[in-house]
C-alpha cells in the first residue's frame, strides 16, 4: 500500500510510502489518505496523528503526474468531489503533526500547511513551484502560505517558485523545530505523546478556538473561547484533572 497506517499509544502514524517516487501522490495514495483521515476522525482511541514521508529524500513532492490519466470529466466535478479529501486538519479538530524530511514541495507543502504542527529535519526544503510548470498551487497553498509566514516571503515563493531551506523555514515560522534527520522521528513521537496524554476534549477545543478565532474580530474570538471554556467545565476529564493534580499523580483522561 502507498500509505502506511499504524496506531500506538493513541497516536496514529501515517506514512507516505512511495520513496521511489519522492512520496508523490498517485490516485491510490490519495484514496487511501482520504480513508485514513476519516478513520482518524471517527476513532475515539486516536487523539493525535503524525504524518511523515518514507525514506531520506522527501516528505512529499505533490502529485505524481505520471500516474494520472487524462481527465474523463469536467474539472468542476473532479474538484468538488475529490479536491480537498486529502487535507487533514480542515476535516477534524484532532491535531496533526507534519514531520517533514527532505523535500516538501507543491502539494506536499500544501498538505503540511494543512497540519497543525510542522517540524522538520535539517535537510528539508520547502516550495510551491507550480509557476515553473505553468500551473497554480491547487490545494489552497496561495491562501495558506501567506497566512503561515510573512506575506513578503510567501509572495516571493509563490511568484518565483523558489524553495527555502529548513533554517529559513524555522526563521519565518513555517516550522516550530529543526533537528538532525535521525532525530526527527523521536521528536515527532515525543510531541505526539505529550498531546495524546492531555485531555482530548481540551486539546480539540484549543485547536478549534485558535483556528476559528483567527477569522473573528478579537472580541468575538474571546467570547467564543469563553463559551468553549464553559462547555469543558463540567466534563469528567476536568474533574479527573483536578483530582490527579491534588493527588500528585498522572491523570487518566477518557475524553468524556
Amino acid at each position: 500500500m502507498p500509505v502506511d497506517f499504524e496506531v500506538r499509544n493513541k497516536v496514529a502514524y501515517v506514512t507516505l510510502n512511495r520513496p521511489e517516487a519522492m512520496n508523490a501522490l498517485d490516485p491510490e495514495s490519495i484514496a487511501q489518505l482520504a480513508e485514513i483521515w476519516a478513520e482518524v476522525k471517527s476513532n475515539p482511541d486516536i487523539r493525535v496523528s503524525v504524518l511523515s514521508g518514507a525514506g531520506p529524500k522527501a516528505f512529499c513532492t505533490g502529485t505524481d503526474m505520471k500516474k494520472f490519466p487524462p481527465p474523463t470529466e469536467c474539472m468542476a466535478a473532479t474538484y468538488l468531489r475529490d479536491g480537498q479529501a486529502i487535507l487533514p486538519a480542515m476535516k477534524m479538530w484532532k491535531p496533526i503533526i507534519a514531520a517533514i524530511n527532505g523535500f516538501a514541495i507543491g502539494g506536499g507543502l500544501e498538505i503540511a500547511l494543512a497540519c497543525d504542527l510542522r517540524i522538520a529535519s535539517s535537510n528539508s526544503k520547502f516550495g510551491l513551484t507550480e509557476v515553473k510548470v505553468a500551473s497554480l498551487a491547487g490545494l489552497n497553498g496561495t491562501q495558506t502560505l501567506p497566512r503561515a509566514i510573512p506575506q513578503a516571503i510567501a509572495m516571493k515563493m509563490l511568484l518565483t517558485g523558489e524553495m527555502i531551506t529548513a533554517e529559513q523555514a524555522l526563521h519565518y515560522g513555517l516550522v516550530s523545530d529543526v533537528v538532525a534527520p535521525e532525530d526527527l522521528p523521536g521528536l515527532a513521537t515525543e510531541l505526539a505523546e505529550k498531546i495524546a496524554g492531555a485531555a482530548p476534549l481540551s486539546v480539540q477545543a484549543a485547536k478549534q478556538t485558535a483556528v476559528l478565532g483567527l477569522d473573528m474580530p478579537l472580541d468575538h474570538g474571546i467570547l467564543y473561547a469563553h463559551l468553549m471554556w464553559g462547555l469543558l467545565r463540567d466534563t469528567e476529564d476536568r474533574k479527573e484533572g483536578f483530582k490527579a493534580f491534588t493527588e500528585k499523580r498522572p491523570p487518566a483522561y477518557r475524553g468524556t
